[in-house]
């Protein structure tokens, strides 16, 4: 059997955290969007020539209805910790203004709500929570 240590961030996203998306009531086909990218990469100029360094994306946006964005999501593999990814999901959320942010690695999700509006502005949700 494999461990879960061994899976990629494919893997994660894939038998983890749209499974626990899907049970938290998300409907996938409508409100979950995977890889998106936002950016189309800085342009580098070098004399007379230029080149396109990588684009930016989001591993998955949640959204509450078509074009109003809620959440953004990014998953690491499961040998990063919980919060690892929680710098670059803030950094996206910022950019795209988005009012929540999470980090999760399958093993739960790391919430970091922007908007002000909760009393605890990080929190941890088991995705025990969602298994079937």
């Amino acid at each position: 059997m494999t461990s879960k240590k061994d899976l990629t961030e494919r893997d994660i996203i894939t038998k983890y955290i749209i499974p626990a998306l899907e049970k938290a009531g998300w409907d996938i086909n409508k409100q979950v969007r995977e890889e998106v990218y936002f950016t189309k990469g800085r342009i580098y100029v070098k004399g007379n020539k230029t080149k396109r360094g990588k684009g930016k994306k989001a591993d998955i946006i949640l959204y509450y209805k078509p074009n109003i964005p809620l959440a953004v999501i990014e998953a690491k593999d499961n040998n990063h910790s919980l919060g690892s990814g929680m710098q670059q999901a803030l950094d996206y959320a910022e950019i795209l203004d988005i009012p929540v942010a999470y980090s999760s690695n399958g093993d739960a999700f790391l919430e970091h709500d922007r908007s002000g509006h909760s009393e605890k502005i990080e929190r941890e949700i088991s995705l025990a929570l969602y298994k079937a």
